[in-house]
């Protein structure tokens, strides 16, 4: 019986690893060898450069904006999201008279919310261009038609605007998703705790702060790991939104962006290589960071 188990569970489990390694460890590893490489792409041979290439990234101004535009996505974009997240399910699960039911007609709330994540990031991305057009673009429009013209702006041509604008459209295209995330596990607390906490005449504020955010926070932190993800990414949204792409200026540039031009429009596979493994590194980080900061709260309470 032991050895069938034991077969059963070898033939399970090896083509599954088998799988793994052909198609994740493997390209993995093929993109850290020709990250030491000046692969172009197209030649037979490609010729070993040592760290040659992450020496560059250093000294590449159009690399380390792209950097900055990342960390500063990294910092506004899971606060933003996450933020109107909790308060839009709190209020749709805690904003009825008593402190205890939600707002009327909360579940159809809830689908609207979660309508943009019917549609993909390049749909969006288009969308939100058209918006944004200084010209025929509804905000424009809008802010025209409530007597704020001098509020007009050509969003994704300022070099002080285009970089918010694409974040806003980030959070906009996630807040529903993690809006829905938020609701299920505020359902799963217990409403005695509400109860308790209204007897004891405590503010919305306060129980959420005391009551509802401690018991989400582990989801809280799973939707921080994701976000931040998406955070260093952003080269769907950058590529189809804005001027250049990645204009005016570079403010909008992001390492996606750099890699996809190093690699396919200039041919330096191997420097793009060299910034696909600096960004997974940091992509690592970040989620070996948030998942052991997590960890240490949990400790610390209990």
């Amino acid at each position: 019986m032991k050895h069938g188990r034991l077969r059963f569970l070898f033939g399970a489990l090896v083509p599954a690893l088998v799988l793994h390694v052909v198609f994740v460890l493997s390209p993995y590893a093929q993109a850290f060898y020709l990250s030491l490489t000046d692969w172009t792409g197209v030649a037979g041979e490609a010729h070993f450069v040592g760290a040659g290439n992450y020496a560059r990234l250093g000294g590449d101004a159009l690399f380390l904006d792209a950097v900055r535009n990342n960390a500063v996505m990294l910092v506004v974009v899971p606060l933003a999201t996450i933020g109107l997240g909790l308060f839009l399910a709190s209020m749709l699960h805690l904003g009825g008279r008593d402190g205890r039911r939600g707002i009327a007609g909360s579940r159809v709330y809830q689908i609207v919310y979660f309508f943009p994540q019917l549609l993909s990031l390049v749909v969006i991305a288009v969308l939100w261009q058209f918006i944004y057009n200084p010209n025929t673009g509804l905000l424009n429009g809008v802010l025209r038609g409530v007597g704020l013209s001098s509020l007009a702006r050509s969003w994704l041509a300022e070099p002080s605007l285009a970089l918010p604008a694409v974040m806003a459209v980030l959070v906009w295209s996630s807040v529903g998703f993690y809006m829905v995330l938020f609701s299920a596990a505020i359902d799963s607390i217990p409403k005695e705790l509400f109860e308790a906490a209204l007897l004891d005449g405590a503010s919305g504020w306060a129980t959420f702060r005391r009551v509802t955010l401690p018991l989400v926070r582990d989801t809280v932190q799973v939707a921080f790991v994701y976000l931040g993800i998406a955070a260093l990414d952003g080269f769907a949204v950058v590529q189809v939104m804005t001027v250049g792409p990645g204009g005016p200026d570079g403010a909008t540039e992001v390492i996606g962006l750099s890699l996809y031009r190093n690699a396919f429009t200039f041919g330096k596979f191997g420097y793009a290589s060299a910034m696909g493994v600096a960004l997974f590194f940091a992509t690592l980080t970040l989620a070996v960071l948030a998942l052991r900061a997590g960890r240490k709260e949990r400790v610390e309470l209990a």
